[in-house]
C-alpha cells in the first residue's frame, strides 16, 4: 500500500531502493568499520561546517552519491570547501572511502542513510552548492512520488541554500527529466536557470566530472545525457 500513498519523499519519510548489494572485499569493509566512524556526518543535533570541519567554510552536499566519484574529484578540487555525502548503498559508500583513503581527502563528511534527514538538520542558507546527479528515476507513474525531484525536496534544497547558491542535477533518463522540469517551473520564484542555450545542459559543465553511473549510460544503454544549474535568488 506504501506505493501508492500520496506525497514525496519529505513526506512518505523514506528512500526506497538497495541498501546493499555483494560483499564487500575486505579492505573496503576495513575502512568500513575504520574510516567511516571517524568522519561520519553526527546522528543528532545541527550539521555545520563548524561542526564538522572546525571551522566556517563554503559547504557542498550531494544527495546519493553513488560511488563517490563526483563527490572526490570537487573535494580534492576545493580543499576550503567542506563536502557532505549522504548515501544508502553501502556498497557505494565503501566505495567513496576508497577514494577518500587514497585522495587523503580531509573536507569530506559522508552519512550512510537517508539524505533528507541530514539536509534537514542544515541550518538554512547554509549550503553553497547541492548536487543531485542521476538520482533513480522511479519511471512508473504511480513511484513518481518517490522521486527526489519532487516539490518538498525541492524546497528543502531551496532552503538550505545561501543566496547564490547553486543546485545541480543530471539525469538520463527522458522521464524523469520532464517530470524534473515541470517541478521546477513550479519554483521560478527561487531558482534562477543558469543557462545559454541547449549546449548548457547538453554539454557537461566545467568541474562536473563523469561518473561510472552516467558512462554506463551514455556508453551501454546508449542514453543522452543532461546537466542543470540552478542559482538560489
Amino acid at each position: 500500500m506504501t506505493a501508492f500513498k500520496e506525497g514525496d519523499p519529505t513526506t512518505l519519510k523514506r528512500l526506497y531502493g538497495r541498501s546493499i548489494g555483494k560483499p564487500l572485499r575486505t579492505h573496503q569493509q576495513g575502512l568500513v568499520d575504520n574510516l567511516l566512524p571517524r568522519i561520519a556526518v553526527p546522528d543528532v543535533g545541527p550539521v555545520t561546517a563548524e561542526r564538522l570541519f572546525g571551522a566556517d567554510r563554503p559547504l557542498h552536499f550531494e544527495i546519493g552519491f553513488g560511488g563517490g566519484e563526483h563527490l572526490a574529484y570537487r573535494a580534492d578540487l576545493l580543499p576550503d570547501h567542506g563536502f557532505i555525502g549522504a548515501e544508502p548503498y553501502m556498497n557505494g559508500v565503501a566505495q567513496a572511502l576508497v577514494h577518500i583513503d587514497e585522495q587523503k581527502l580531509a573536507n569530506i563528511r559522508l552519512d550512510a542513510g537517508n539524505a533528507l534527514e541530514v539536509l534537514e538538520r542544515v541550518p538554512d542558507g547554509a549550503l553553497t552548492m547541492v548536487y543531485l546527479l542521476h538520482p533513480d528515476p522511479w519511471p512508473k507513474n504511480k513511484h513518481a512520488k518517490r522521486r527526489m525531484m519532487n516539490d518538498g525536496p525541492v524546497q528543502m534544497i531551496a532552503d538550505k541554500l545561501r543566496p547564490g547558491g547553486e543546485f545541480r542535477f543530471g539525469t538520463d533518463h527522458a522521464i524523469y527529466l520532464r517530470h524534473a522540469l515541470m517541478v521546477m517551473r513550479r519554483f521560478t520564484d527561487v531558482f534562477e536557470w543558469v543557462t545559454d542555450g541547449p549546449s548548457s545542459w547538453q554539454q557537461r559543465p566545467a568541474g562536473w566530472p563523469e561518473t561510472r553511473y552516467e558512462r554506463k549510460a551514455r556508453d551501454v544503454f546508449e542514453h543522452e545525457v543532461w546537466y542543470f544549474r540552478f542559482r538560489r535568488r
